[in-house]
């Protein structure tokens, strides 16, 4: 166990905390049994140790530990945190859950046999606890961690903090929020690298490597995360890769099940599910015409890609400006608010009408709709009802 803890203080020595995400400040880190859900990539592990750098005491009371350690392979997770509470433990920080087998049974019964522990576990955008082995649903405070919001682009390459800003008010006094942002910034002047390469945390090491990195580690999530989380066969994740590849290629699209399901070679009960695994690894989002109710097997009425950098990672060549924007509105208010599909404008979101466009776009075809909104790429500052489409990036 020495040399979990040696590995354990050289993460804590190595994180950075000059930036931090925004659901840091959103866990009730009182809670005795925390989990972190995320795509990979999304920096869940950089948030963990951020939190235990700064407020957990450093020795033999805090450890940090990945279940895809090695240690695993010949030790178990009961026997290690009732180890390490005997030599004086309280702060137990799990990473990777998803990839230790029993890890909710075992979570479960750690949260019940040690109730001086406190537990925090991340894991992969997939999990969900009221499905797992062991009953953690009752016993676990979830959160899930999303991508880089454009305003926290801006935070960590400009080194400035900019403030969230609710749905509520970004409708009702944009024009003031706008100004104040463009007299500190040119937000458009950074629109465009967000929207190609800004999305994940890792944009960092290189811009260059960027679409790269990213199409490998959506392959790491359908090949390692998926099967850790679904009883899928390796057949079934390469239908999965071949949907994907027609999707990135058509969206936004409204899918036709028989005609996909015949060419991919599935049913249609499989290639929904299959629409479904994407959406829960955070690869695509799936609009309904009712976000109520939503069945297991209903298909959606429209797909997109889950944020605009997939859109350049995996078809350059469809990545028109206007697949983009979607992407963007639908990634940023998703995260904060259910949107749904509509007959007409783009997006309806909590009683409101959302239509998405350039700088020219006008309210002309939802004009007759009630609370209805242009959301318009290319312009700084808005009037009305029309909205600078970067604002929505700041709304986490």
């Amino acid at each position: 166990m020495e040399h979990l803890f040696e590995k354990s203080y050289q993460k804590f020595s190595r994180v950075p905390t000059q930036f931090r995400r925004y659901l840091i400040r959103q866990i009730d880190w009182n809670s005795r049994l925390i989990g972190i859900k995320g795509a990979r990539g999304a920096g869940k592990t950089t948030l963990l140790l951020q939190y235990a750098k700064e407020h957990l005491p450093v020795g033999k009371q805090t450890l940090y530990v990945s279940l895809d350690d090695l240690y695993f392979t010949a030790n178990n997770l009961v026997d290690l945190a009732d180890t390490f509470v005997k030599q004086g433990g309280k702060f137990l920080l799990l990473d990777e859950v998803h990839r230790y087998s029993n890890w909710s049974q075992e979570i479960k019964n750690i949260y019940d046999d040690q109730p001086d522990l406190k537990v925090v576990f991340t894991g992969s955008s997939m999990m969900h606890l009221d499905q797992a082995t062991g009953d953690l649903s009752r016993r676990a405070v979830m959160y899930e961690l999303m991508g880089l919001s454009f305003r926290e682009y801006l935070s960590f390459t400009r080194k400035d903090e900019f403030n969230a800003i609710s749905f509520g008010d970004l409708l009702a006094s944009h024009t003031t929020i706008a100004m104040e942002i463009t007299g500190r910034l040119h937000p458009l002047e950074h629109f465009t690298d967000y929207l190609r390469y800004g999305y994940y945390p890792y944009f960092v090491d290189s811009p260059k490597l960027y679409w790269q990195k990213l199409s490998e580690t959506i392959s790491l999530a359908l090949s390692i995360d998926l099967p850790s989380s679904q009883d899928i066969s390796y057949a079934s994740v390469e239908k999965i890769r071949l949907l994907l590849h027609i999707i990135a290629e058509s969206v936004p699209f409204k899918p036709n099940i028989s005609k996909l399901s015949e060419r991919i070679g599935i049913s249609r009960n499989s290639l929904v599910h299959f629409l479904r695994h994407l959406e829960a690894l955070r690869i695509i989002k799936s609009l309904y015409a009712d976000t109520k109710g939503i069945g297991s097997l209903q298909k959606p009425e429209k797909v997109y890609l889950h944020h605009p950098n997939l859109q350049y990672a995996l078809a350059r060549e469809n990545s028109n400006i206007g697949n983009v924007r979607e992407s963007f509105f639908i990634n940023q208010v998703g995260t904060v608010s259910p949107l749904h599909y509509t007959k007409e404008g783009d997006f309806f979101i909590d009683g409101y009408t959302f239509e998405i466009g350039g700088s020219k776009k006008t309210q002309k075809q939802i004009k007759h709709l009630e609370n209805a909104f242009v959301a318009a790429d290319g312009i700084e500052i808005g009037h009305a009802h029309k909205i600078p489409l970067w604002l929505f990036g700041f709304l986490y």
